[in-house]
């Protein structure tokens, strides 16, 4: 199968060597003229990482997108298990999703408390975890001597999800190209919930406010602000209420 051929004695597969190894969110050679040309896909088949506008030549392919955590590339967990045994590497739980590193992260001082530790670079961890990344435990691996092909899934096709190719799409015109004025998937993993919104799907009582204030002068210039029964919401009313004027303690 086209990626994994072993690459000499580090038996490691074509596709790891180049995921572990790749500069991702970087400007596309290819297409280095073009906006919005980060490289933050990877291809599996062609060991490489490319960019929204390299799509077209990789819709068969498999794909992984890489995403941004403070300053470093993360792949979901449940894109990378389908590849590769992940157990005791440790995640993180970002925007609902499940993340892990690639490659580990520098650190300014070696730890030199007791506790638990990676395996690899004796990064501190949470308990069960032996790695902090994808590459520590592959390199932890390799240099116990033991067989890391026994760690990897069989895996024939691995698309990107309905919900980037939709985002992806939106960047094409009628030749083919991809519109400037679109944006390209977060790079980052932003909070999807707006300044509005809670987490339980609510809103919150700031656009509640602003609303109704809206709609409470849209109805006064058009003369039906004394006419109207219908109350003002509760929610606004909670919103808009202020504190009384503080009473102070008599002087005795």
């Amino acid at each position: 199968m086209v990626g994994y051929a072993l690459l000499g004695s580090k038996n490691k597969p074509a596709w790891m060597e180049g995921l572990l190894t790749e500069k991702f969110f970087v400007g596309c050679g290819t297409h280095d003229t073009a906006r919005k040309n980060e490289k933050n896909i990877y291809c599996l088949d062609c060991c490489k990482s490319i960019c929204p506008h390299c799509l077209p030549a990789h819709l068969t392919h498999r794909l992984l997108q890489v995403r941004r955590y403070v300053y470093h590339d993360v792949i979901r967990l449940d894109d990378l298990a389908k590849l590769i045994d992940c157990s005791y590497v440790q995640s993180y739980t970002i925007n609902s999703a499940k993340v892990v590193f690639l490659n580990q992260r520098p650190q300014s001082r070696p730890f030199k408390g007791s506790g638990n530790m990676c395996g690899t670079c004796e990064r501190i961890l949470q308990e069960p975890y032996f790695y902090c990344s994808l590459g520590c435990k592959v390199e932890h691996i390799v240099k116990q001597g033991k067989d890391l092909s026994r760690y990897l899934h069989k895996c024939e096709t691995l698309p990107l999800s309905d919900f980037v190719f939709t985002q992806f799409e939106g960047l094409r015109t009628d030749n083919g190209d991809f519109e400037e004025g679109q944006m390209t998937p977060n790079s980052i993993l932003d909070n999807p919930l707006s300044s509005g919104s809670s987490a339980n799907g609510t809103v919150g009582c700031k656009t509640l406010a602003s609303t109704a204030t809206t709609d409470f002068v849209k109805m006064k210039r058009n003369g039906k602000a004394g006419q109207t029964s219908t109350p003002i919401p509760e929610a606004f009313a909670s919103c808009s209420r202020r504190k009384s004027t503080p009473q102070r303690s008599p002087l005795y």
